[in-house]
C-alpha cells in the first residue's frame, strides 16, 4: 500500500509498481468516486471531510480483502488508526516521502484536491506535512521521492521491499 501526501507520486509509481510485481494497480481516490457517484471535490463540498474519511475506510477495507495488489491511498486515509491496522494485517505500507518544493510543483498541475483549494496550498502542505509526516513515519518501508524519475522510485521500492519482506527476523525498518 502505497501512502503519502498528495503529490508524492502514489498514482504514477503505483501503476510502474503494480506492472513490476505482476499484480493489478488500484487507485482508492477512484474507487471512492466510483462507490459515492461523484468527485472527491464534490463529496468534500456536499458531504464534508468526516463523512469521506468513513465513506475511504469502507471502500479500502472492502479493496484490502480482494487479495493482491498495490493500492495507492488517499492522503489522509493512513492517519485512520484503523486504516492503518488493516494495512498492517494484510499488507505493506510504503510512505513515498517528499519535500514540500516537490509536493507544491505536483500538487500545482491539476486540481480536484479540496485540501488545497482556497487559501495558500504551500502553506497548506506545509501544515499537512506536519500534522501527517511523524504518522506516515509508521509504514513498514520509507521511500524519498523527488525529481529522480517514476522507474527511479519504483527501483527504490522493489529494492526496499525485497530487503522488508527477505531480511533475516529482527533486522530494521528500511
Amino acid at each position: 500500500m502505497l501512502v503519502g501526501l498528495m503529490g508524492a507520486g502514489k498514482s504514477s509509481v503505483g501503476r510502474k509498481l503494480a506492472v513490476q510485481l505482476g499484480i493489478p494497480f488500484i487507485d482508492a481516490d477512484q474507487e471512492i468516486e466510483e462507490a459515492a457517484g461523484c468527485s472527491i471535490e464534490d463529496f468534500f463540498e456536499i458531504y464534508g471531510e468526516p463523512a469521506f474519511r468513513d465513506g475511504e475506510e469502507r471502500v479500502i477495507r472492502r479493496l484490502l480483502e480482494s487479495g493482491p495488489q498495490v493500492l495507492a491511498t488517499g492522503g489522509g486515509a493512513f492517519m485512520s488508526e484503523s486504516i492503518r491496522g488493516i494495512i498492517s494485517a494484510t499488507g505493506v505500507s510504503v510512505w513515498l516521502r517528499a519535500d514540500l518544493d516537490i509536493l507544491s510543483k505536483r500538487t500545482g498541475r491539476r486540481g480536484g484536491r479540496p485540501l488545497l483549494s482556497g487559501g495558500n496550498p504551500k502553506e497548506t502542505l506545509k501544515k499537512l506535512m506536519g500534522q501527517r509526516y511523524p504518522v506516515y513515519a509508521n509504514a513498514d518501508i520509507v521511500v524519498d521521492t523527488g525529481a529522480e524519475g517514476i522507474d527511479l522510485t519504483t527501483d527504490a521500492i522493489m529494492n526496499a521491499l525485497d530487503t522488508f519482506l527477505f531480511a533475516p527476523a529482527g533486522s530494521a525498518k528500511s
